[in-house]
């Protein structure tokens, strides 16, 4: 399976934001770290544009957020609350902006070494501690050990790489993003239905994509 993974072409993220957002949720994130390597499902993102004011982008371009203007298909990593590290996807052409944040994978290869990143030991001793391992942004930047060098990296590889293995796409609800001030009723978050490993349970408000 590893071997036959290949990242996705730089043209699948030069599309607007909110198309690569959803068309994100089931692929593959791919993380290589010395001879090991992470896997996880994607399940659950939200999208932020420069017109949108809970965006980074939407005061214009600073030192913090100068990767978003870059062209689509590297990573944006910000440091949040003083402890905590988020990734994004940056989308579009040069200059637009926009970025999709990670906000949970369902672990599937390299399980052990996620947990030694996020509890310090290769056990994971519940069930609870299993689907917490990468559900949200700050927790999935622990297990797969994405930090600020990380900020600008391209998505082309080898070291981190987003692939698609075949799996039919997943079906997507769409919803309210999660802990913003700005911009709360765009519907720009995007999960996969029924998932266990969302950062947030699906809600009654929630619309099917």
């Amino acid at each position: 399976m590893i071997s036959r993974l290949r990242p996705l072409p730089p043209s699948f993220y030069l599309r607007p934001v909110l198309q690569v957002a959803p068309s994100l949720l089931g692929k593959l994130l791919v993380r290589r770290i010395g001879r090991k390597i992470l896997i996880g499902r994607i399940v659950e993102v939200e999208a932020y544009r420069q017109d949108d004011p809970a965006s980074h982008s939407y005061k214009g371009r600073t030192q913090r957020n100068e990767v978003m203007f870059r062209a689509g298909g590297l990573l944006y990593v910000y440091f949040t609350y003083g402890m905590h590290f988020c990734t994004n996807v940056v989308t579009g052409p040069e200059g637009r902006a926009e970025a999709v944040l990670l906000r949970a994978v369902e672990p599937l290869l390299g399980i052990e070494e996620m947990a030694i990143r996020r509890y310090g030991r290769r056990a994971v001793r519940s069930q609870k501690e299993l689907l917490q391992l990468a559900s949200g942004p700050a927790r999935l930047c622990q297990a797969f050990d994405i930090g600020r060098k990380e900020n600008g990296v391209t998505l082309e590889g080898p070291d981190i790489f987003i692939a698609d293995d075949g799996r039919p796409s997943p079906r997507k609800i769409r919803s309210r993003r999660i802990g913003i001030t700005n911009g709360k009723e765009k519907l720009w978050r995007w999960i996969v239905n029924q998932s266990e490993w969302i950062s947030r349970p699906q809600t009654a408000r929630s619309e099917k994509s």
